[in-house]
């Protein structure tokens, strides 16, 4: 089979840990006769710099002419440090979601029992901990209007929007009901229904949708109760749906439950995955560009090689394609190799570069 597929590497640590995850790729298409075609692009701070646009309208064309893509990280402290830039690598991201209609953010919480004793909880609390987390990625406070900020006599102002419609609540929760439906059958739905209006339509909406799911326990939990539950029972879970700065927070939280963002996969997709493949998404990890660590050969590449199973299923359905890379990471970490974020005493130290062969080994065998 023949897919095409963008690949963004970004600022920072993304074109390290995209190039080992694009080896993974080409593993599996060669083990399983598949033919991934690769175009390259610029997207965040790399872009600003060659045409001063953070998503170039050629990178734009690129990914709507795919059939998913590879993102590695965009940011740098060469904007962030800066209050006044007019343009930031972060507008190339948002502006990405927004382009592709990438509305639903799915990033999975699973603990890898070989990295429980590595963690910062008691390995009793982390033991079962496999959920899934959907956040609303194209909504809320990150792109509602007003947004601005101005001088007054009594000293600067600024103000965010956050604003949500029907129908952005509505097929966010739905892609998070038929989630839940192949999984435990149990939904969580995060708000503050108890000061925020934007939340209380959340709250209607999400009755209304689950009524079609009659298979699914719905429950609503407030964003403040649910930050506690992630360190006291995270077990606890199964698929949690929410907004997007409440997401935005939650998954960053939650990620040291798996030993480090690093860990951390996802997807953003534009449509309601369903069991028949063909969902645009762009894959990427959770985590951001790590500036300071760019160019050493430390970054850990499994947050984007553990992307790559995502969009074998959702994009391509390739379930035993994906199962295979999901099954090599296991192997690797089980045989006791890591990289800095994850390192525990007796383990043996490795690079990205060498991450990135021990997981194309697993796959190829």
């Amino acid at each position: 089979m023949h897919f095409k597929i963008t690949v963004l590497p970004g600022d920072g640590i993304g074109p390290e840990i995209t190039t080992e995850a694009v080896k993974v790729l080409k593993a599996v298409g060669s083990r399983f006769n598949h033919d991934f075609s690769l175009e390259y692009g610029l997207l965040g701070g790399v872009a600003i710099d060659k045409t001063g646009a953070a998503l170039p309208e050629d990178t734009l064309k690129l990914c709507r002419a795919s059939d998913a893509v590879l993102l590695g990280a965009v940011g740098d402290p060469k904007w962030d440090n800066d209050p006044q830039a007019r343009v930031r690598p972060e507008d190339g991201l948002l502006g990405l979601r927004k382009g592709l209609g990438l509305f639903a953010n799915l990033r999975p919480i699973k603990v890898f029992p070989v990295l429980i004793n590595g963690a910062n909880l008691k390995p009793e609390v982390l033991k079962g901990v496999d959920f899934i987390f959907v956040r609303e990625l194209t909504g809320g406070i990150y792109f509602g209007r007003p947004r601005k900020r101005w001088q007054t006599a009594r000293g600067w102002r600024a103000i965010d929007t956050m604003s949500y419609s029907e129908p952005e609540i509505e097929r966010i929760v739905r892609v998070g009901c038929e989630l839940a439906r192949g999984r435990g059958k149990k939904l969580v739905s995060v708000d503050k229904a108890n000061v925020l209006e934007s939340s209380r339509l959340w709250r209607q909406i999400a009755v209304e949708v689950a009524k079609s799911y009659p298979d699914v326990a719905l429950e609503h939990m407030f964003v403040d109760a649910c930050a506690m539950r992630l360190i006291q029972n995270p077990a606890y879970f199964d698929v949690v749906v929410t907004t997007n700065m409440f997401g935005d927070i939650l998954t960053d939280e939650a990620s040291m439950l798996a030993g480090s963002l690093g860990m951390l996969p996802s997807a953003s997709l534009a449509g309601v995955p369903q069991e028949k493949a063909g969902t645009f998404g762009l894959y990427e990890p959770s985590h951001g560009s790590a500036p300071r660590r760019a160019g050493q050969n430390v970054a850990n590449p499994l947050a984007t090689i553990l992307s790559i199973p995502m969009m074998l299923r959702y994009s391509f359905g390739l379930g035993e394609e994906a199962q295979a890379v999901e099954d090599a990471v296991s192997e690797v970490l089980s045989e006791g190799y890591r990289t800095y974020d994850i390192m525990s005493e007796g383990n043996e130290k490795v690079g990205t570069r060498e991450m990135g062969d021990l997981v194309v080994g697993k796959v190829r065998s």
